[in-house]
C-alpha cells in the first residue's frame, strides 16, 4: 500500500488472527509467573516478598532506623506507593501493620506506636493515626546495602532504583516464616527461634555434610509468637526433611482447683494464627448447643501482661474430659501444615526446600554478599590511597606546587600545569587544589603519612 495515499486522520485496522488456546496458555502463564515471582512467594535469600522489601527499603531511605523518631505511617505508605509499589495503599498498610504485630511475627520487623490490631482480629487504626520505625533486627536485613552488595533494578516507572533482594545477615525466612498463595501453588513456613536457627547455620558451616537429624538437635521445631505446644517428633522430622507435612499444635491449658471443690481450665496460650475472640465464641456456642456439658462460665481475662482465658466448671464436671472436647471441637488444637516453598536461583524459580536447603541457600547468598562488600571496601581503600599518595607527593614538593598554582591564571590552568609538571592524576590534582593550608602543619602532614600507612596495611 502506498503510504502517501493513507489519510493521517483515518485509523488503520489490522487484525491478527491467533489461536485462542495458545493465547490463553501464554497469557495465563505470564500472569502466573508474575504473581509467583513478583507478589506471592518469598525469596529464600532475605525471606521477604516484594511488598515487605519495598516497605523496609523506603523506611531505610527515610532514615527510620530503630533509634530514629517515629513517623506517621501515612508518610511511609505514601512513599512506598509512589516510589516502588503501586498496588494500593490498603495492601501496603496491612503489610506494614502485620510486620509490627508481635502475635503475627516472631521477631517484628517494625516498631509501631498506636493501635496496630490485636489477636482478637481487631483491625489497626487508620494510617493517619499510627506511627512506625524499623525494629532493631531490620537493621540486620539492610546492613551494608550502600556498599553494592546486592543488585538493584528500575522501579515500576524507571525513575528510581530498588534492591532486588536485601543483604540479610540472618535467615529471615525461618525467623518469621511466611504465608502466601500464588497461582497453582502456596507457601506456609512457620517462624523459628533466632538462637536455634543461628546455631544450625553455624553447624552447617562447620559440617557441610550435616543431616536433618543433626540440624534438629539445634532447631527443635517452630517457635510460634503466640506460644503453644507441638506434638509428634516424627511429623516434625518429616516436615523439615521434605518441606511438606502437618504437625499438631495445641494451646497451653491447665486444670486448677478453685474454691468449694470446683475446677477451672486456664488457657495461657493458643495456636498460631488463631483468633482468640472467635475461639472463645466457638466455645460458648458449644456450651449453648449442649455439645459440651459441665461448663459454668467462660471469661476472657487477657490483659497487657498476657493471654488468659478462664473456664469455670460445674461441681460434678470431669475437667479432663471437657478439656479433651475443647481440643477436639475448637481451635485450641489445630494442625499446622508446612509447605516451605520459596524462590531460588536469584529469585526466579519456586522450589520446595528442606530445612538444610534453606540454610545452605542462605549461606551461599551471605558468601556472595561478603565477597561483594570486601571488593567495595577494597575499591574505596584503593581510591583513598591514590589520593593520599598524591597529597604526600604534593607536600614533599609544596614550594613548587604553590609556585605553580600562583603563576596560573585560573583553577583550570593550575589543574593542567600540575598534571603536566608532576604527573598527578585528575583526582589527585583536584584533591591538591582543594587542600587547606592547615594541612601544611607538621601534625597534619603526619596524619596523612599515618593514614597512608594504615591503608597500605589493610
Amino acid at each position: 500500500m502506498d503510504s502517501s495515499k493513507i489519510s493521517p486522520n483515518k485509523p488503520i485496522n489490522k487484525i491478527v488472527e491467533r489461536d485462542i488456546a495458545k493465547e490463553m496458555q501464554e497469557s495465563y502463564l505470564a500472569y502466573a509467573m508474575s504473581v509467583i515471582i513478583s507478589r506471592a512467594l518469598p525469596d529464600v535469600r532475605d525471606g521477604l516478598k516484594p511488598v515487605h522489601r519495598r516497605i523496609l527499603y523506603v523506611m531505610h531511605e527515610m532514615g527510620l532506623t530503630h533509634s530514629a523518631k517515629f513517623k506517621k505511617c501515612a508518610t511511609i505508605v505514601g512513599d512506598a506507593l509512589g516510589k516502588y509499589h503501586p498496588h494500593g495503599d490498603i495492601a501496603i498498610y496491612d503489610t506494614l501493620a502485620r510486620m509490627a504485630q508481635n502475635f503475627s511475627f516472631r521477631y517484628p520487623l517494625i516498631e509501631g506506636q498506636g493501635n496496630f490490631g490485636s489477636i482478637d482480629g481487631d483491625s489497626p487504626a487508620a494510617y493517619r493515626y499510627t506511627e512506625a520505625r524499623m525494629a532493631r533486627i531490620s537493621d540486620e536485613l539492610l546492613a551494608d546495602i550502600e556498599k553494592e552488595v546486592v543488585d538493584f533494578k528500575d522501579n515500576y516507572d524507571g525513575t528510581r532504583k530498588e534492591p532486588i533482594v536485601l543483604p540479610a545477615t540472618v535467615p529471615q525466612l525461618l525467623l518469621n516464616g511466611t504465608l502466601g498463595i500464588a497461582v497453582g501453588m502456596a507457601t506456609n513456613i512457620p517462624p523459628h527461634n533466632l538462637c536455634e536457627v543461628i546455631d544450625a547455620t553455624i553447624h552447617i558451616l562447620e559440617h557441610p555434610k550435616a543431616t536433618i537429624e543433626d540440624l534438629l538437635q539445634f532447631v527443635k521445631g517452630p517457635d510460634f509468637p503466640t506460644g503453644g505446644l507441638i506434638f509428634n517428633e516424627k511429623d516434625i522430622y518429616s516436615a523439615y526433611a521434605t518441606g511438606r507435612g502437618g504437625i499438631v499444635t495445641r494451646g497451653e491449658a491447665e486444670i486448677v482447683e478453685s474454691a468449694q471443690d470446683r475446677y477451672q481450665i486456664i488457657i495461657s496460650s493458643i495456636p498460631y494464627q488463631v483468633n482468640k475472640s472467635e475461639m472463645v465464641s466457638a466455645m460458648a456456642a458449644l456450651v449453648t448447643d449442649k455439645k459440651i456439658e459441665g461448663i459454668r462460665d467462660i471469661r476472657d481475662e487477657s490483659d497487657k501482661d498476657g493471654l488468659r482465658v478462664a473456664i469455670d466448671l460445674k461441681r460434678d464436671a470431669n475437667p479432663q474430659k471437657i478439656l479433651n472436647n475443647l481440643y477436639k471441637h475448637t481451635d485450641l488444637e489445630r494442625a499446622y501444615h508446612f509447605n516451605t516453598l520459596a524462590l531460588v536461583e536469584n529469585g526466579t524459580q519456586p522450589k520446595t526446600l528442606s530445612l538444610k536447603d534453606i540454610l545452605e541457600q542462605f549461606i551461599i547468598f551471605r558468601k556472595q554478599v561478603i565477597e561483594r562488600r570486601t571488593k567495595f571496601d577494597l575499591k574505596i581503600a584503593q581510591a583513598r590511597v591514590h589520593i593520599l599518595e598524591g597529597l604526600k607527593k604534593a607536600l614533599d614538593h609544596i614550594d613548587k606546587i604553590i609556585k605553580t598554582i600562583k603563576s596560573s591564571p585560573d583553577k583550570e590552568a593550575a589543574h593542567v600545569h600540575l598534571v603536566r609538571l608532576f604527573k598527578f592524576s585528575d583526582k589527585q590534582t583536584e584533591a591538591i587544589l582543594e587542600m587547606k593550608l592547615q594541612t601544611l602543619a607538621g601534625l597534619e602532614r603526619q596524619k596523612i603519612n599515618d593514614e597512608l600507612k594504615e591503608k597500605m596495611n589493610l
